[in-house]
Formats: structure tokens, C-alpha cells, sequence
């Protein structure tokens, strides 16, 4: 049978170590010799000896994921074997973790991770629960983080003589160090914000990068996720 379907582009190739790489632009694989954690309901096809179980938030992290439809719902997979994880066909990409960096993301961009890493949700700075509630996963410690993006993010760097504004929807993580705080633009919210009247952005201060992705989460697309 031939096909350009069976290119070596698109042909699984056995792991040569262990952990989490890019099986293509949509999809991560990753070779597990132990264990490691992913999101709920992203594992896409796996073989091998491994072991899928629902992992909780704790009662803090529930009650924050309830709030505020985001969240980060976990399975743990263990054993030996390998495992492909995508969502909806986003683009995925994975960030090293090394000791000493603390990396914020919005629970809905988390796709796997090594169990290395430290996970902790937490209310974003300034955000309050008027605005929004906003609660992201702080990720720390040494290890592999796997991410999944609608489109090509855009990376801006942030620096001390230049604070970034971020539409809270689009927004996927920042440094983790760099202060936030919402800041409203009543004058331009009618351009913005499909007339509403007023624009809520999130500010970002410090030294530091945001990531942003090219398009806004429906309130469908957020509860979904």
C-alpha cells in the first residue's frame, strides 16, 4: 500500500529516552518509564503496560475550578510504555522547567508534564473576583512542561520601562514573577471589547515574557476546556 499518509513524517518512530517530545506540530509524545501527569481526557492512542487514573485538585483547587469554569483536571499515567497526547488539534510545544523558574499558565493550556515539576493553582495578583477570579497553574521545580496553544502564540518580552496589556482571554502564561493588576480602558472598551463600553486587560510589570495566543476563548470554548 503507498501513500504519502505513511511518509516518515507521519510515522510513529520507537523512543530513544525516555520523556516527552513533539510528535508533530499537533501532538507530544511521550515515553514513560515511571510516571508523569496530563490533562483529563488528552491521551489520543498509547502502547505499552500503563495505567490511566483521575487525579484531584484537592478541596481548594476544586472549589477554584467551580468559580471560575477554569482549572487544571489531571490524570496520572504509570508503567512502562509510550503515550501521544493532543487537544483539539492546537498546536503544541514544551517548555524546559529548569531549578530556580517559576512559569504561570492558564489551566486550559496545560497539556502533560514530568512529575518533576511542582503545581500549584493560584489567584492571579490583582486580578479579584470582580474581575474575573483569575486562577492560574504556577509551575516550578526541574523538568518538561507540554503546552497547547490555538494558533502560533506571540512571546512579548515585558520590561520595567514597558509594561504589557493582555486581553485576560487570550492570555496563556507569563514569568511568574512579574507583577499583575487589571487595568480598565473605558475610552477604547466600544473598539475592543464588541461595543461593551469598557475593556478589562490584564497589566503586566518586571522583567519577564507573556505569551499570548491569536484568538479570545468563547464562553463555550471555556467551559469545554
Amino acid at each position: 500500500m503507498k501513500s504519502d499518509l505513511f511518509s516518515t513524517d507521519n510515522m510513529a518512530q520507537p523512543a530513544v529516552a525516555p520523556g516527552m517530545t513533539l510528535q508533530n506540530a499537533k501532538s507530544i509524545k511521550y515515553a514513560i518509564n515511571g510516571d508523569m501527569l496530563a490533562r483529563q481526557g488528552s491521551m489520543i492512542a498509547y502502547r505499552g503496560s500503563l495505567q490511566f487514573e483521575r487525579k484531584g485538585q484537592g478541596i481548594g483547587g476544586m472549589l477554584k475550578r467551580a468559580v471560575t469554569g477554569e482549572g487544571l483536571p489531571l490524570m496520572s499515567v504509570t508503567g512502562q510504555g509510550e503515550a501521544w497526547f493532543a487537544q483539539e488539534a492546537a498546536n503544541c510545544f514544551i517548555v524546559d522547567i529548569e531549578q530556580g523558574d517559576a512559569l504561570t499558565i492558564n489551566g486550559r493550556n496545560v497539556l502533560c508534564f514530568d512529575s518533576t515539576l511542582s503545581y500549584e493553582i493560584k489567584t492571579v495578583k490583582g486580578s479579584g473576583i470582580a474581575g474575573g477570579g483569575l486562577f492560574n497553574s504556577v509551575f516550578t521545580g526541574h523538568g518538561k512542561l507540554g503546552l497547547i496553544c490555538e494558533g502560533n502564540p506571540i512571546v512579548i518580552p515585558v520590561s520595567p520601562q514597558s509594561p504589557v496589556y493582555v486581553d485576560t482571554d487570550a492570555v496563556v502564561g507569563w514569568s511568574a514573577h512579574l507583577n499583575t493588576s487589571l487595568h480598565r480602558s473605558q475610552s477604547v472598551g466600544s473598539m475592543i471589547r464588541g461595543g461593551s463600553g469598557e475593556a478589562v486587560q490584564l497589566m503586566l510589570q518586571g522583567e519577564g515574557f507573556v505569551i499570548v495566543r491569536p484568538s479570545e476563548a468563547t464562553p463555550q470554548k471555556a467551559q469545554q476546556h
